[in-house]
């Protein structure tokens, strides 16, 4: 809810909506902690993604010191690029806060003490045992030329000013008080003004790279309608591919976006796994859960990570019973089971050793399902006949195994985090053909 200072000029005019149709933005972060990497700026790529959803472009994010000539050089230069500025810190109490106080100078402004402010200040001091101090009644000032944006969390208001045509917003640089700002007040009230609507969806890919996956879907991606465009957006063993849609009424978009994944999913149908903020482990789960399915792992070059995706998804203890991390032979062979033989001839890299895993952590753990893995994750124990990066999957049922090799690369890390994603994905393939 909005303070009783907050005054909004509501309805919008036809004007409004017009000029508004294609509204540019640039975002700042103020704060010296940003530029040294003390503080990792979560806030830009938030209010980013929130301002593109209502249709808002982002032309440029900012990051600069608390230094009055950095501040008031940056909000010049962002108007000269944008419509609309939005800017976070800088607010506290504090005098190395000067952020409303350069505000003040670029709209040639002056502070006054707005009660509304203070006494919602009072009331927040109050609630956590504190007497207000005179550094927190000054929070109650803001400049004349602003309408007050209400901070329900913390002592600083936000400002919205208007001039010529060109909006400044300046919110705390705390995210969970910058977040309510912005989805209380700042985000209804710039959807009403954003006369474009955008739609949005992600399609998650797993089990190919980037450029194959580019050449695979070329004539797909070449015939989208020119309102929808497309962007790759690859990370360690995933791709995720966005639609983003832009016109005038927004259900429309979302029934022009499924109709082409739809396409693609004839292209690719194996390839797709989920859609939006859909995790590979999420997916597994609800593949389990409703068939009372369990799964057991045994982890030789992964170490416990791909236990660590399944169990990181609440509710895992229905289905997943537990994992033998088998990094050495010794543990291969007295505990899980395999041949020593099979370890001699073909080596713990393997289709033979990793299908021995699976049938037998399956069996000792009495599931339904169960994954093996054991690769080189490297950066050493390679060869010419197993490079880094080779890894050896496979997944068990009381009915079928199936193994798969892959080639990850060289970085052991990513060789990891690739390794736990492909052994979800072969896992999803062999439930998928058992339903």
């Amino acid at each position: 809810m909005l303070s009783e200072r907050v005054t909004l000029n509501y309805p919008l005019t036809i004007q409004q909506l017009i000029y508004y149709k294609s509204m540019k933005a640039e975002i700042i972060s103020i704060g010296d902690e940003l530029l040294i990497g003390q503080v990792i700026n979560t806030n830009s790529s938030w209010m980013a993604t929130q301002l593109n959803l209502i249709g808002i472009d982002i032309v440029q994010i900012t990051v600069i010191s608390d230094k009055k000539k950095a501040i008031l050089q940056s909000i010049e230069n962002a108007f000269n690029r944008a419509d609309l500025v939005l800017m976070t810190g800088g607010l506290g109490p504090t005098n190395d806060d000067i952020t409303k106080l350069c505000i003040c100078e670029f709209y040639d402004s002056k502070l006054i003490f707005d009660e509304t402010s203070y006494q919602r200040i009072k009331k927040l001091f109050a609630q956590r045992g504190f007497a207000v101090t005179e550094l927190n009644r000054q929070q109650a000032e803001v400049p004349d030329k602003c309408e007050v944006i209400p901070n329900f969390n913390g002592t600083a208001s936000g400002m919205w000013f208007k001039e010529k045509g060109k909006i400044l917003i300046s919110m705390p640089g705390v995210p969970f008080e910058m977040k309510s700002m912005m989805i209380d007040f700042v985000i209804p009230r710039l959807r009403d003004m954003s006369k474009v609507k955008l739609y949005h969806k992600t399609v998650h890919i797993q089990g190919i790279g980037e450029s194959f996956l580019a050449d695979l879907i070329k004539d797909w991606e070449n015939a989208l309608p020119k309102n929808i465009k497309l962007a790759y957006l690859p990370q360690p063993g995933l791709i995720r591919l966005r639609l983003s849609a832009s016109g005038n009424i927004e259900d429309k978009l979302e029934i022009e976006v499924n109709a082409q994944i739809e396409k693609l999913k004839i292209i690719i149908p194996d390839l797709i796994f989920g859609y939006d903020e859909d995790l590979l482990e999420a997916v597994i789960s609800k593949l389990l859960i409703p068939q009372h399915k369990t799964l057991a792992t045994a982890e030789s070059c992964t170490g416990g990570y791909l236990s660590h995706l399944i169990t990181s998804i609440a509710g895992s203890s229905a289905y997943y019973k537990g994992s033998i991390i088998a990094y050495s032979n010794e543990v291969k062979t007295k505990i899980l089971g395999v041949n020593t033989e099979t370890l001699n001839q073909y080596g713990a890299v393997s289709k033979e050793c990793v299908i021995e895993m699976a049938t037998n952590v399956r069996q000792l753990l009495q599931t339904d399902y169960s994954i093996a893995v054991s690769g080189i994750a490297g950066p050493d124990g390679g060869s010419e006949e197993k490079p880094v990066g080779t890894i050896w999957i496979a997944v068990a049922s009381e009915k079928a195994v199936m193994a798969e090799k892959y080639l990850h690369g060289e970085d052991r890390g990513r060789n990891i985090r690739k390794s736990a994603l492909s052994a979800l994905m072969l896992l999803r393939k062999l439930i998928q053909q058992q339903c």
